[in-house]
């Protein structure tokens, strides 16, 4: 007797043709697969946890209600994640990014033998690039999220945003430099 496949061995094609067959088990995976990588890109455009959420449930909803116009080229996670980028742009254009401060910080992975401070500096140079990134305007922002955060490559960018590689190439060389700019001018106001 066979055993039926994992559900990591089926492709996102695949499950989105079961999808679109109303397959509930498929859209449930096709969920899991890609909502921590469409969390992250959420939250690092709006910068607040339940923003972050709502773009994700909000994406997800939209790409299972829209699935029948997904035409397979770049792959559903691209589509996805152009979608998750758009609904949070389209939010960020329609409520200010929220600035807060979590008391308890961001979490680190500090073992006992590390220094503490070490922790702490870590977390006040995500809270500066955090800050730094609300600079950049909201193509910038994105473009470069997909990058440094997703990890994704230029091509798979350029997919995603249905712009030419060299755009992408552009758009992530300017908001490192405007990135750069803000985080010297934050480390030389310390020194003073």
């Amino acid at each position: 007797m066979l055993d039926a496949p994992t559900t990591a061995s089926i492709t996102d094609e695949s499950l989105v043709r079961r999808a679109l067959g109303r397959d509930p088990q498929a859209r449930e995976e096709l969920f899991l697969r890609h909502r921590d990588e469409a969390y992250r890109a959420a939250y690092r455009l709006l910068g607040d946890e339940h923003d972050a959420l709502d773009v994700v449930q909000e994406s997800l909803m939209k790409a299972f209600a829209r699935l029948s116009e997904f035409d397979g080229r770049g792959g559903f996670r691209f589509w996805l994640l152009r979608i998750v980028v758009n609904t949070a742009l389209d939010q960020g254009r329609r409520r200010k990014r929220r600035k807060y401060v979590t008391l308890e910080g961001e979490p680190t992975s500090l073992s006992p033998d590390d220094d503490p401070a070490r922790g702490l500096r870590r977390q006040d140079l995500r809270r500066a690039l955090d800050e730094a990134l609300e600079n950049l305007s909201p193509t910038l922002r994105a473009t470069f999220v997909l990058f440094a955060e997703l990890g994704l490559s230029y091509k798979e960018i350029a997919e995603s945003q249905d712009v030419p590689i060299g755009t992408v190439m552009s758009r992530i060389n300017a908001a490192r430099r405007k990135l750069q700019a803000v985080l010297d001018w934050e480390r030389l106001k310390d020194l003073g």
